[in-house]
């Protein structure tokens, strides 16, 4: 028989193993845990983690797409559960997850694989190692964002909330619905068209609307449609609110630091005033929709949004494909700030502000370090190992992409979250490359040492 490849991964965590189950057995856990750099779209799901509970998806192996069956085969509520592969590219695969209590407060969670390659002897020596640093990728990721979730909802414990998001299908209102499901609160998807029913009884209401900034040229046509999506649905919003017999208590709002223009490397905070140009002339009226939700009692919290890193969208998207082709480098001179967050802190910002009545008004949604384009460009091409020596001319640019190119790609500001940090929020990844080397899958869990399964099976 295929000899059985092993591997174990423990990590510490910050809440007592019955919350650290919890977590796992809510909606939106398998989905926060399917990283951004290797993602699988869900086919099926039958059920939760109890025995006979089945879910299906469906992933790539290189240019194929492959569909995965597991199976849940045992459950020790508050402990343990396992699934089994029942279709998938694996002769055999067995994932047995366990939550073992450290003390009153802490535990410790553990993911053991048991797994068959296939082609037998030639499958192990040509396939194990690749195998090997897919998980060690895999869990790293994993262990890291479950115990940042978990910690940041012990920090702000409260009751659950029930939270309307509008542009929940974006790549931001995605990821905050999985993240606030997990932590055991509903989300309630929002459509384009607002009533007062809509958000009536709702706890908070967070404004994430609005047509892709970079998507293409702004022709007139274009800056109508960018508009639209952005002003027209917040209107809709705080009138609803503003005329709801019980509203929600807080509305967190949509924005962008293109709010300030072009600064060039002076830092500025959320004290700094509109600038010049398209995107600030947007983002002014964008936030001015928010006012008769304001007016009625709402506290308000304005979203001034940096270039948010996920290599399932926005700039990290499209940059990651040229990069990864051997064909990235600067944009223009380079010297333009980029003032960017992660993903992961962008979601916990806002989960900071539902829960901190203190928030209110415009907030930089910026990481703490911003980087020049060229610095940003040579961070990129190292973690992704990859040369930067393919520059684009800002006459390039201009030409390819215009007005959008000019104030999204080559224009610059130093932002500074000052309102944030003074509120007492905590970035889990504050520095570019340990963000990009998260996001993009780049840092290590290695395997505890196991005993060597031999020719045991795999049951």
């Amino acid at each position: 028989m295929d000899e059985v490849e092993r591997y174990l991964a423990r990590s510490p965590m910050p809440v007592p193993a019955a919350e650290l189950f919890a977590w796992h057995a809510r909606p939106g856990a398998f989905e926060r845990l399917s990283p951004p750099f290797d993602p699988v779209e869900v086919v099926e799901r039958r059920g939760g983690l109890e025995p006979g509970a089945r879910i299906v998806v469906r992933f790539r192996l290189g240019p194929l797409a492959r569909r995965w069956t597991a199976v849940h085969t045992a459950l020790e509520p508050g402990r343990s559960f396992t699934d089994r592969q029942e279709e998938g590219p694996f002769v055999s695969w067995e994932h047995q997850h366990r939550m073992l209590p450290e003390g009153v407060h802490r535990s410790t969670l553990e993911d053991e694989i048991r797994y068959r390659l296939p082609l037998g002897a030639a499958g192990s020596a040509v396939g194990a190692q690749a195998v090997r640093a897919r998980l060690e990728s895999l869990f790293a990721y994993r262990h890291a964002l479950t115990a940042a979730d978990l910690a940041r909802h012990s920090e702000l414990p409260g009751p659950p909330l029930r939270v309307g998001i509008a542009g929940s299908h974006g790549l931001i209102g995605t990821t905050l619905g999985q993240f606030l499901t997990s932590g055991g609160h509903t989300v309630v998807r929002l459509g384009r068209t607002v009533t007062e029913a809509d958000v009536e009884g709702l706890d908070a209401v967070v404004n994430l609307a609005g047509a892709g900034i970079a998507d293409g040229r702004w022709t007139a046509a274009r800056k109508q449609v960018l508009r639209e999506s952005r002003v027209s649905i917040t209107l809709a919003l705080a009138r609803a609110i503003a005329r709801a017999r019980r509203p929600p208590r807080v509305l967190l709002s949509g924005s962008a630091i293109g709010f300030y223009g072009d600064r060039g490397d002076r830092s500025v905070d959320e004290s700094g005033g509109r600038g010049a140009g398209f995107l600030a002339e947007l983002a002014d009226a964008w936030e001015t929709a928010t006012r008769e939700a304001a007016e009625s009692g709402t506290r308000v919290v304005l979203l001034r949004t940096g270039v948010v890193l996920s290599p399932q969208g926005g700039a990290l998207a499209k940059l990651g494909r040229h990069f990864r082709l051997g064909l990235g480098g600067r944009l223009g001179p380079g010297t333009q700030v980029m003032s960017w967050i992660a993903l992961e802190d962008v979601v916990g910002a806002l989960h900071f502000a539902l829960r901190s009545e203190q928030v209110r008004g415009p907030i930089n949604l910026t990481a703490p370090e911003p980087a020049t384009n060229a610095a940003f460009t040579q961070v990129l091409g190292r973690v992704l190992h990859r040369p930067t020596l393919a520059a684009v001319p800002a006459p390039v640019v201009r030409a390819v992409f215009g007005q959008m190119g000019e104030e999204s790609l080559l224009a610059g500001a130093n932002v500074v979250p000052r309102a944030l940090l003074d509120a007492g929020f905590r970035f889990r990844w504050p520095g570019l490359e340990e963000a990009l080397r998260f996001a993009l899958g780049k840092n290590r869990l290695p395997g505890t040492p196991v005993a060597s399964a031999g020719n045991a099976g795999a049951s």
